[in-house]
């Protein structure tokens, strides 16, 4: 099922992303075979939440990136979901 996920690295710095296959995703992430993380080392999956479409997952991920900001990431993961609507 299409998700939105967000990894945390022990810099503190978050990392958000979509697909249609998480493990694997993660996997590559751990691999390094990931180019925007494989300078950051391994990070810990913190969130995930599904959809309907990779379409809607892709668009919501385009707007978290877009807002940049560390203390509605750190609001979505204490509240437990986004509050973002895709179009």
């Amino acid at each position: 099922m299409p998700c939105v996920y967000i990894l945390q690295f022990k810099n503190g710095k978050f990392y958000i992303g979509s697909t249609t296959d998480l493990d694997r995703r993660i996997k590559q992430h751990a691999s390094g075979l990931t180019h925007s993380t494989k300078r950051l080392g391994e990070g810990t999956l913190v969130f995930h939440q599904s959809y309907q479409t990779l379409k809607e997952a892709r668009s919501v991920e385009y707007k978290l990136k877009k807002l940049k900001r560390r203390d509605y990431i750190e609001k979505m993961l204490k509240d437990g979901y986004i509050r973002l609507t895709p179009p």
